[in-house]
């Protein structure tokens, strides 16, 4: 039915930003609305209050600037009942406003050795980012070491909570597909339209936030450089999450678009299959993608899917939705990163302008060779997991406020 090994090529035309309905970020201007994201870290949210941010340090865009005092009141001082995730970057606690805006702030781990214009500057980048499945910025705060970023509340959680989580509302077809579409178009946007171009380098499921109409919100982008912490995933050494990570990043140390994409490849695994990345628990030491591997050769080859659809759905699919789910799946993740598709044509083919006729067609001439060697340029989930799999991390320190929990 389709090929993971051969080149995606969209029929005709290059993906253009008006086919994915993304637009340019409109002006900054002193109304601009609040729309914010989620992650976080901090270091000791129980002490004496810190001085305001140095006076006159305005960043010259709308998104308001708060002193510690503010935020200290808006989270009841950084009260623990009020913690909704924790990770890499630091805490990120529940706020309200005095306007009623419910917010969520970030408290960036200390000693990044970041200075007020560098975080100036990589804020003000974020907060230019305008698109319906981005989560946007409210504002900042600088207060001596301490660095908070202040994002819009997503009241739905994660995807990795609704995928993983039990008492979740379970996820149907239609929905994954509408999650994935829309996650794309938000990737899409940060790769494609945005001046400067945005990298997000930590795509997985806990950095897909979800409304309370299942739209997805993609969270933590722009934010790799704002921690040097060595001692964390995001840090210069290390970045992206394991489990997610595209071959490449073993041998070259960077992380590009097409290292996005291979990252985005493994949530639609996620989406798909219901499982895990890394199944962080469990004695198996394979990776989702060791595991997708077969199966989806079997896919290409006879054209089922079935073993690899979660089988919580009952088998209660459309199947044309799923297949271009699963064909994108493989293409994302293939090996060689310059073989892998643009974001833009990923929601392309999830939209349907691309039809499964025309990408099979495309996909035809590899189909000879198509898991007939793992060491093929062309196979397109060659094996990446010694990495994934080496550096598989431990068990969670908490079920609660897991890294997982809320887009850190």
């Amino acid at each position: 039915m389709f090929n993971i090994g051969a080149q995606l090529q969209v029929p005709n035309q290059q993906p253009q930003p008006s086919d994915i309905h993304l637009k340019m970020p409109p002006p900054i201007s002193s109304s601009a609305s609040y729309e914010p994201h989620k992650s976080g870290d901090s270091s000791g949210p129980y002490q004496s209050l810190l001085p305001p941010p140095h006076p006159g340090f305005a960043m010259g865009f709308s998104h308001n600037t708060f002193t510690y005092d503010e935020l200290a009141t808006a989270t009841r001082g950084f009260d623990r009942s009020l913690l909704i995730g924790q990770g890499g970057f630091g805490y990120v606690y529940k706020g309200v406003l005095p306007n009623g805006k419910e917010v969520a702030v970030k408290s960036l781990k200390a000693g990044s050795g970041q200075g007020e214009r560098e975080f100036q500057a990589e804020v003000e980048i974020i907060s230019r980012v305008h698109h319906r499945h981005l989560v946007s910025l409210v504002g900042y705060c600088i207060a001596g070491e301490k660095r908070m970023l202040v994002y819009e509340f997503i009241p739905n959680r994660t995807l990795e909570y609704h995928l993983q989580r039990k008492g979740r509302v379970f996820l149907d077809c239609s929905t994954r597909l509408k999650i994935a579409l829309g996650s794309a178009k938000g990737f899409a946007y940060l790769h494609e339209d945005c001046i400067p171009r945005i990298i997000h380098r930590d795509i997985k499921a806990a950095n897909i936030l979800i409304d309370n109409q299942f739209e997805a919100k993609v969270a933590d982008f722009g934010l790799a450089k704002l921690s040097a912490d060595e001692n964390t995933h995001v840090s210069t050494r290390i970045m992206g999450t394991f489990g997610y990570l595209a071959p490449e990043y073993a041998s070259t140390g960077k992380l590009t678009e097409k290292s996005d994409v291979f990252s985005y490849g493994v949530v639609l695994l996620e989406l798909i299959t219901g499982r895990r990345a890394v199944e962080i628990d469990s004695d198996d030491d394979d990776s989702l993608i060791d595991w997708a591997t077969p199966v989806l050769i079997q896919a290409s080859e006879g054209g089922s899917f079935d073993e690899m659809v979660d089988p919580r759905l009952g088998g209660n699919y459309n199947r044309n939705e799923m297949h271009r789910m699963v064909a994108c799946a493989a293409i994302c993740l293939r090996h060689a990163a310059k073989r892998r598709p643009k974001m833009s044509q990923v929601v392309r083919i999830l939209e349907g302008d691309v039809s499964l006729e025309d990408l099979n067609k495309a996909n035809m001439k590899s189909n000879a060779t198509l898991g007939s060697s793992e060491t093929s340029p062309d196979y397109a989930l060659h094996s990446n997991n010694g990495d994934n799999r080496r550096n598989k991390p431990g068990s969670m320190s908490s079920q609660e406020f897991s890294s997982g929990e809320y887009g850190l």
